[in-house]
Parts: C-alpha cells; sequence; structure tokens
C-alpha cells in the first residue's frame, strides 16, 4: 500500500513528465520553445523575433541585428520596394488600356522565339504587364501586398528586389525552356509572386516544430494546392513560370537562413542578384 509520501511523489513525477523544463533553469516549467532550434525556454530566456521567438544560444550566434533592422528602420515598415512594384505593374496596365497595350506587349511581354534570338531581358520584363482582364493584375498585386512587406522588412529592400527579379527571371527561363521555339505572348508577374511564397514555404518548413510554424505551412500549402489546380481549370496559363518561381523562391530563401553578421543585407541582395544573373545565363548560352 502507498503511503503518503509515495503518493506526493508519483504526482511530482507526471507533472514533470507532461511540463518539460527551461534548459538554463531546470527548476521552471515551460511549454515555450526556441522557433530555430527546438530548446525549451522560459519567458525569462525567451527572445522575441520577427517569427516566433529564440533561445539565448540562437541569439548569440545569429546577432540580434536583423531583429532591431526590421522593427526600427523607417524605410523597411513603409515596405518601399513593394510599393514599387505595385505602382509600376498598376502604371504600365494603365499605360496598356489607354492604347499602348500591343507596343508594351511587343517589347517587354516574354516571346520564347525573341529569347531565343538573344533578347534575355525578356524573361524579367513580363512582371510589368498583366492581360487585359482586371482580375489577372488585380489578384498579383493583391498577393504581392499580402506576401511582400513582411519579407521585406525581414531581410532589407535591396534583398527583397533581388528576390523578386531572380524568382521572375527563374520563372521565366523554366517557361523558355519548355517551349523554346514558342512564339506565344507570357506577361504577369506570377512567377515573381510564386517566388514570394517559396520564401513563405521555406520559413514555414524552418518553424515546422512551432505552432505558428504549422499553422503557416498548412495556409501555404492550401494556397500552392489551389494554384496548381488553375492551369488545369483555366488554361493558357505559364505553369511552368510559377514552378520555377516557387523553387527560385524556396532556394533563395534557404541561401539567406544562411546569413550572418552586419553584412547580411548586402549577402541576401547579391544571393538574389546572383541566381538572377544564373537565369539569364541560362537562356542566352
Amino acid at each position: 500500500m502507498l503511503s503518503a509520501s509515495d503518493t506526493v511523489r508519483v504526482v511530482t513525477q507526471d507533472h514533470s513528465a507532461a511540463a518539460p523544463v527551461c534548459y538554463r533553469h531546470p527548476d521552471r516549467h515551460t511549454l515555450l520553445q526556441c522557433s530555430r532550434c527546438g530548446r525549451r525556454i522560459c519567458a525569462a530566456c525567451s527572445v522575441d523575433a520577427s517569427v516566433g521567438q529564440r533561445c539565448p544560444e540562437c541569439v548569440r550566434r545569429e546577432g540580434p541585428q536583423r531583429i532591431i533592422r526590421a522593427r526600427s528602420s523607417p524605410g523597411a515598415v513603409a515596405a518601399p520596394a513593394t510599393k514599387t512594384f505595385i505602382a509600376l505593374a498598376v502604371g504600365f496596365y494603365l499605360l496598356g488600356a489607354l492604347g499602348s497595350r500591343d507596343a508594351l506587349y511587343e517589347n517587354l511581354a516574354q516571346i520564347n522565339a525573341a529569347v531565343g534570338e538573344g533578347e534575355g531581358w525578356r524573361i524579367f520584363t513580363p512582371v510589368l504587364l498583366h492581360s487585359p482582364g482586371l482580375m489577372h493584375i488585380a489578384f498579383n498585386m493583391w498577393a504581392l501586398w499580402v506576401l511582400g512587406p513582411q519579407i521585406e522588412r525581414g531581410v532589407g529592400p535591396w534583398a527583397f528586389v533581388s528576390l523578386y527579379l531572380a524568382s521572375a527571371g527563374v520563372g521565366g527561363a523554366v517557361a523558355y525552356h519548355a517551349a523554346p521555339t514558342s512564339t506565344g505572348i507570357v506577361v504577369g508577374a506570377s512567377g515573381a509572386i510564386f517566388g514570394l511564397f517559396g520564401v513563405w514555404f521555406n520559413w514555414a518548413v524552418h518553424r515546422r516544430k512551432t505552432l505558428q510554424g504549422q499553422a503557416l505551412l498548412r495556409n501555404i500549402g492550401l494556397l500552392l494546392l489551389i494554384n496548381a489546380a488553375i492551369p488545369f481549370l483555366a488554361p493558357g496559363i505559364a505553369w511552368e513560370a510559377h514552378l520555377g518561381g516557387l523553387a527560385a523562391g524556396f532556394a533563395i530563401g534557404e541561401a539567406w537562413s544562411r546569413t550572418r553578421g552586419e553584412n547580411a543585407e548586402r549577402q541576401r541582395a547579391v544571393i538574389g542578384v546572383g541566381v538572377a544573373a544564373l537565369a539569364a545565363f541560362s537562356v542566352l548560352i
């Protein structure tokens, strides 16, 4: 038969098993986890990050400058690059509506036969153009406004610009290699938008052990499934550009996760520019 002291001991053991302890303070039970390494941390050890929370060890390795820059820089909060891309797309759309659409398509749309003749810029410039209907530009600009600002605040405007153009370029390159002699016209910012999806997807994968990361994975996964089905429901959509942009964004996000130090923003921009250059090189060789 158990004594009163034995009963207390058993209950205490069960309580400990149900509530893990902070790795720095073994006497404190906690359900918090570092969103980077998964260590259990108490409220006193938790350091707020742009997404989730960090333990002191991860903060020491990564440095605190990324969090400070994202929250305190007025230029970053304003998301200037995101707003600029939206303004350019809307401006070119209005130019087309006023009668310049044919000239814009002739010079800036992706025409694979022209790309094959050396006009490599055409894998980037379709982000400025959209089809005449409102739904195309409305969906892309809505997605850019929803997905873009938080990425830009986290990595800096120039890194965001490089991501946007690199994703557009890789998407255009994949569409070109799928049908290099096609004379069809490809317009739209979808390749670049899917690059933003790719970065968010990468961030969600890195944070998959947290509740926030799991929710983000579900949301991004659902959006990707819907967009994957659209080409089957509406033929004529350049799904190759979507796929290329998504892959580019995920790869760039993975490379960004390894940048450290005071020059991290510059490193991210260089990574994006490098990916864009590889995309251009692939269609020009």
